[in-house]
């Protein structure tokens, strides 16, 4: 599954008891429709993220940033301190795709020069085509 949205907060990192870290944050994937005869209404989920895998990635998720996950969702539920039972939504990140939106921050600053490098290496490798004649077909 893969969802798209924007951050809304620095993405935090924390040790579960077991010394594992993980990294927790939050994005709002907005919607909108209009009704018939009605005026466009706009619709905002905000989804509990968890990635498990780097905890360096927190740097660049902050914010602001547009991020596309991929994962799966979880559902989970726990006794609250009042005794009732609440129900939990989280998407356990497998893969994350920073595709900027905040300016001036890390992630944006990284995915430009990425996309820099890789359009010289196009650019270097557009030179080095072989000759037709060099070809096996």
């Amino acid at each position: 599954m893969e969802i798209t949205g924007r951050m809304v907060a620095n993405a935090k990192v924390r040790t579960t008891p077991t010394d594992k870290k993980v990294t927790g944050f939050t994005i709002a994937i907005n919607h909108s429709y209009k009704p018939k005869d009605k005026d466009r209404v706009q619709i905002t989920t905000y989804v509990d993220c968890s990635y498990w895998r780097n905890p360096g990635i927190a740097e660049y998720l902050l914010k602001g940033t547009v991020v596309e996950l991929s994962g799966r969702m979880e559902a989970g539920a726990y006794i609250n301190k009042d005794g009732k039972a609440v129900g939990t939504l989280n998407f356990h990140t497998e893969n994350i795709k920073l595709l900027g939106g905040s300016t001036g921050a890390p992630a944006q600053k990284e995915a430009e020069k990425a996309t820099a490098k890789a359009g010289k290496r196009q650019t270097a490798n557009a030179g080095s085509a072989p000759d037709e004649d060099d070809l096996p077909f």
